[in-house]
């Protein structure tokens, strides 16, 4: 009976041994990415130009139902949620001539979609404004490579969208304009029809965890 019981206590030992000798053998997980928040890479269909003072690289959405051939967005690979923002601007046609006769007011309300690539609807944002002098214009536009002053277009207004992506497979969302209202002073203008540029976008940014490597 002691030899039987020495033996357990033996084997018992042995197996202790291998399991700790495992345990010190088996590699550290490695950490999970942080995450980053980095400009996200933006292909525009329509360059409205370059920001005066902000420097910035302002895109035309344009209406339409075709996501290539809208606003793209492209989206780095990444793990879990990530969450892409970007600045959504009215389009304004600015006049000094108007303003000077007192017909420059504006009341713009654009609808924009933002899309995956197979048409799934992520969700809608909006941008309100109302123009009455150069004051509330956002920026002017550089009127290009050889040429001096700014363009007549410039966005106005600026609202900051958020859109959680969950699909950590989706490899670009695109911008589509769906309606601009235009109220002046003397009339209403609903636009809805495909080809038309009815917003502006700028400073894309996307916050993600990369992919970790293998």
């Amino acid at each position: 009976m002691r030899r039987f019981l020495t033996g357990l206590v033996l084997c018992a030992l042995a197996a202790s041994a291998a399991d700790a000798q495992t345990r010190r053998r088996r590699p550290a997980p490695k950490p999970a990415p942080k995450p980053v928040t980095a400009p996200a890479p933006i292909e525009c269909t329509h360059v409205l130009g370059d920001g005066v003072t902000s420097k910035r690289i302002f895109c035309d959405i344009m209406t339409g139902t075709d996501p290539f051939g809208g606003t793209v967005i492209r989206l780095p690979a990444r793990q879990g949620t990530a969450t892409l923002t970007f600045d959504l601007h009215n389009r304004h046609m600015y006049s000094a001539e108007l303003i000077e006769r007192g017909r420059g007011y504006v009341r713009a309300t654009a609808t924009i979609g933002v899309l995956t690539m197979d048409k799934i609807l992520l969700t809608r944002a909006v941008i309100m404004t109302e123009f009455r002098t150069a004051a509330d214009l956002f920026d002017r536009i550089a009127a290009g490579p050889g040429a001096s002053g700014v363009k007549a277009v410039a966005p106005i207004g600026d609202e900051v969208i958020t859109v959680e992506i969950a699909d950590a497979k989706l490899e670009a969302v695109s911008l589509l304009g769906e309606k601009l209202i235009a109220r002046r002073t003397d009339a209403t203008e609903t636009i809805t029809s495909p080809g038309h540029a009815v917003a502006v976008v700028s400073n894309p940014r996307l916050q993600y965890r990369p992919r970790a490597k293998r």
